[in-house]
């Protein structure tokens, strides 16, 4: 049945729309179908009045390690030593495929409910073909629209074993998958790779995945910060050699030199920021700025739940302050003081979230913005009591809206989230196998301690 969202506050994203302070969206199976005012629509057509409610296109949360949710909370006061070794050398290893399933199933759940539609999961808690699956399985049973990337554990090596750093991506569970569910790159659950790339591998390892990446024609995701580089001149190689390629991804980066960021932006690759944990973790700086100094484009993400949230609100607004926060810094260091105008627009911050998450998922074509033959992932937010009086609504979305104002979230034309009310029948039965799931691992892991 067609469906057809009336007189909401539309901020669409697309240049060639802009926003309707009245606007309709007709909506057929999962696809948006026109966009405008006052739209004609087909008998048996289902019709919400969206009157006081603003539209805008699913948050797109580009970097979150959603198998961590079970973990939730554990390393807010962590650095990144301390998490290297509680979580990847210890807590990690612990889990079995069903403690990835339902943590990795909880942690989707809350993304939509956080007004999330589209996810970049990096699973590196994949030791062996079932947790994998167990991961993606996860996924799949939320709803949610998601790019799974196939990572690898960090555990500390046992006697006779190479270190991770010289282990490269499994090639044959990789064409398993490929070859398999993610022969296809258009549906809800898409496929990539998390590779450890020149800062945590050598460059032969690193060189290896990203050839197999080209191969299969899949995005190579890679950390980049928290420490030295284990081959310094890594993506200096890479570039030599043509293989850095518009689906490389840089996640963080804060401490890549101006000139190699030149060259992996040059050769099409792209930069993920997730600004709370790079501020805890003692990554320095984001590259926020010099990405926006380069024209290149910005995605955002949240990380690890087990350290900050998950709430894309609060990452725009972080992401965006802190850049205004260093580029005034400047301004006063060279000019007396700051500048008059802000450097940076609370659209642009909205953009990081949206179509410029997208463009890194290798979905702009598909979502990011409300665009008649694109998916319908929309997300209608309450203008509550924390957004009103409302001049603009780009600045009320990003500096005053929070989780609480979602009402409703469509992914592919599907309801997930209605009148503030998931669309979940079994929360309570999944919070409680959450709780069970932690219980076990933090209990097995203080055995491991004392023993």
């Amino acid at each position: 049945m067609p469906i057809l969202i009336k007189n909401a506050h539309i901020v669409s994203m697309d240049a060639q729309i802009g926003d309707l302070s009245s606007g309709d969206v007709l909506i057929d199976d999962d696809v948006i179908v026109a966009v405008g005012a006052d739209l004609e629509c087909p008998a048996g057509t289902e019709i919400i009045d969206a009157t006081d409610k603003i539209m805008i296109p699913g948050l797109v949360n580009a970097h979150l390690h959603t198998w961590q949710t079970v973990l939730r909370g554990i390393a807010v006061d962590w650095t990144m030593s301390d998490y290297m070794k509680g979580i990847h050398a210890g807590l990690a290893t612990i889990f079995s495929p069903d403690d990835i399933h339902i943590s990795t199933l909880v942690g989707a759940l809350n993304q939509i409910d956080c007004g999330t539609t589209t996810l970049v999961d990096w699973c590196h808690n994949n030791p062996t073909p079932a947790h994998t699956d167990a991961a993606i399985a996860g996924l799949e049973d939320s709803g949610l629209r998601a790019l799974f990337l196939h990572g690898s554990p960090k555990p500390d090596p046992k006697p006779g074993q190479k270190h991770f750093s010289e282990v490269p991506m499994p090639r044959g569970e990789v064409e398993r998958l490929r070859g398999g569910k993610f022969s296809s790159d258009d549906q809800l659950v898409t496929f990539g790779l998390g590779i450890l790339g020149p800062a945590r591998s050598t460059y032969e390892t690193t060189r290896e995945d990203m050839i197999l990446a080209r191969e299969l024609d899949l995005i190579a995701s890679m950390h980049v910060g928290g420490g030295p580089m284990y081959a310094p001149d890594g993506f200096e190689r890479l570039a030599a050699e043509n293989l850095i390629t518009p689906d490389a991804n840089i996640v963080h980066g804060n401490d890549i030199a101006g000139d190699v960021l030149d060259l992996i932006l040059g050769a099409g690759g792209n930069v993920t920021v997730t600004i709370e944990s790079e501020l805890q973790m003692g990554f320095g700086n984001p590259q926020t700025g010099n990405l926006r100094d380069r024209g290149a484009p910005v995605s955002i993400g949240t990380d690890l739940e087990s350290d900050v949230s998950g709430d894309m609100f609060a990452a725009m607004r972080m992401t965006l302050q802190h850049q205004r926060n260093l580029d005034n810094i400047a301004a006063i260091k060279a000019h007396g003081a700051a500048d008059p105008t802000v450097s940076i627009s609370c659209m642009d911050a909205l953009r990081w979230a949206t179509i410029d998450g997208a463009r890194m998922a290798r979905l702009g074509h598909r979502v990011g913005s409300i665009t008649p033959k694109k998916q319908a992932d929309i997300v209608l937010l309450s203008k509550g009591l924390n957004m009103m009086p409302m001049d603009d609504p780009a600045s009320a979305i990003v500096l005053h809206a929070h989780p609480g104002n979602v009402d409703s979230v469509m992914i592919g034309g599907k309801f997930r989230k209605r009148d503030h009310v998931m669309v979940q029948d079994n929360l309570d039965e999944l919070v409680g196998k959450l709780a069970g799931a932690r219980a076990r691992i933090m209990t097995e892991f203080e055995k491991r301690l004392s023993a």
